[in-house]
């Protein structure tokens, strides 16, 4: 599955990633400054189906992209994606990402993949993207895109832009109602997180392991 095995760190660090990566970071920083609704680690878990049922609504958006219908939207197909929907990134942004989200290095970005991508494109031109879901007919989407912000805002607790595990295990420990979560649990969801296992989560990795979570992975696997 192409979450979970990622590039090494050094080809992850190089220049069209890197600078892709710093752009994340830094939009996510300017929406940390806004502060976050998000309460828990458990309300998050709470929106899982809802979040699940708008994300498999993007399939049909993902087949009337995969042109040749092989399962995979490959760059050609991505940038009459964006020509579509009228999302105002040039090649060589529309390259970086395609790279970013296709991890398993395929040359062709699976569903799970694509709806990472929609997202990272909601995160770095909110506006445009907001355009885009109400032309992609999918008006819940902006809503739960918002929600995967919200969630990384609320875990990425000094604002960096990043994940660490010291923030991870803060995140899930905290209480709500008085419950706690154990440690355990939140080495094992920061794990699955970090799958270049450098010790920080970027949104993007965060946003792969949330696929997974949900269950968007099934919906390759029932096919």
């Amino acid at each position: 599955m192409g979450g979970v095995v990622g590039r090494s760190n050094s080809i992850r660090r190089s220049s069209p990633e890197s600078k892709l990566e710093a752009k994340m970071v830094e939009a996510m920083q300017r929406r940390a400054s806004e502060g976050t609704s998000v309460k828990s680690f458990n309300s998050i878990i709470m929106k899982f189906p809802k979040i699940d049922e708008s994300l498999r609504k993007c399939k049909s958006i993902f087949e009337q992209f995969d042109e040749d219908s092989n399962g995979a939207i490959d760059q050609e197909e991505l940038k009459h994606c964006f020509q579509k929907l009228e999302i105002s990134f040039n090649e060589q942004e529309i390259g970086d990402l395609f790279l970013a989200c296709d991890i398993d290095e395929n040359m062709g970005m699976k569903f799970n993949e694509f709806i990472v991508l929609l997202c990272l494109v909601y995160l770095l031109k909110e506006p445009a993207a907001v355009q885009a879901n109400s032309r992609m007919g999918l008006p819940d989407l902006e809503t739960t895109f918002e929600t995967l912000v919200d969630a990384f805002v609320f875990l990425d607790k000094n604002k960096d832009g990043y994940v660490s595990k010291n923030e991870m295990v803060h995140a899930i420990n905290e209480t709500t109602g008085g419950e706690r979560s154990s440690g355990r649990i939140a080495m094992k969801r920061f794990e699955e997180m970090d799958w270049d296992k450098n010790g920080m989560v970027t949104f993007k990795e965060f946003l792969f392991a949330f696929t997974r979570w949900v269950g968007i992975d099934d919906v390759e696997d029932e096919e």
